[in-house]
């Protein structure tokens, strides 16, 4: 049974995730951590809970989403597993840091892959990877079938849909990429997005004024 434990953290309110389970492995899952206290957040829940760490999961590489990722990698020696169309966002982090006012990223490379129908495997938990550009070129989601949950980050949220006026972001890829990977998935999927509150893929469906005339 996989767990999902939800940080908000950084300005932007981005929802960090630890996915774990009853072996206690845990992979770190979009780490905006930008603040030595936010950070220590995180080490004391991974501490309390005697959770082993064994991979890092960018669901893409805006300066929001990746701004522990060094952080993490240094900590607890894993690496940086993200689609390959993304490291365009990592290569402008430093440029994009200044213009926010943000601390430097530093963030590694990706060093792991993923692609369409790859898994990422931790203890005895699988999550299954989808391929969702339209927010960014190589933007996944992850989804855990029999628990019924969906890790979006900027695809989907309660009641709205990522932005696509960034670069590698395009409006019609992004709604393609909800109806075809999204919108198939069960209505009682949970959604876990990469800000603000969970919702439902059936919530979303009926209610998501972006989606009613798609």
């Amino acid at each position: 049974m996989i767990h999902i434990k939800k940080f908000a953290v950084n300005p932007f309110g981005v929802n960090s995730l630890v996915a774990y389970d009853e072996t206690k492995e845990c992979i770190v899952i979009d780490p905006g951590y930008s603040t030595d206290e936010e950070k220590q957040m995180l080490q004391s829940f991974i501490e309390n809970e005697q959770l082993k760490v064994v991979k890092l999961v960018n669901t893409h590489c805006h300066i929001d989403h990746i701004l522990g990722n060094r952080f993490i990698c240094d900590t607890y020696q894993v690496k940086l597993h993200a689609h390959a169309e993304d490291q365009y966002n990592i290569d402008s982090s430093s440029q994009t840091a200044m213009m926010y006012g943000l601390p430097e990223p530093n963030s590694p490379d990706i060093d792991v892959f993923l692609n369409e129908g790859d898994t990422i495997d931790f203890g005895s938990s699988k999550l299954k990877i989808l391929l969702t550009p339209g927010h960014t070129k190589g933007h996944i989601c992850l989804y855990a079938d029999q628990e019924k949950f969906a890790i979006c980050g900027d695809v989907l949220f309660q009641g709205s849909i990522g932005r696509t006026d960034l670069p590698g972001g395009d409006y019609d890829t992004l709604i393609q990429s909800i109806k075809t990977k999204l919108f198939v998935l069960p209505d009682d999927t949970k959604v876990y997005s990469g800000h603000g509150e969970e919702t439902s893929i059936g919530l979303e469906k009926r209610f998501n004024p972006f989606l009613q005339d798609n």
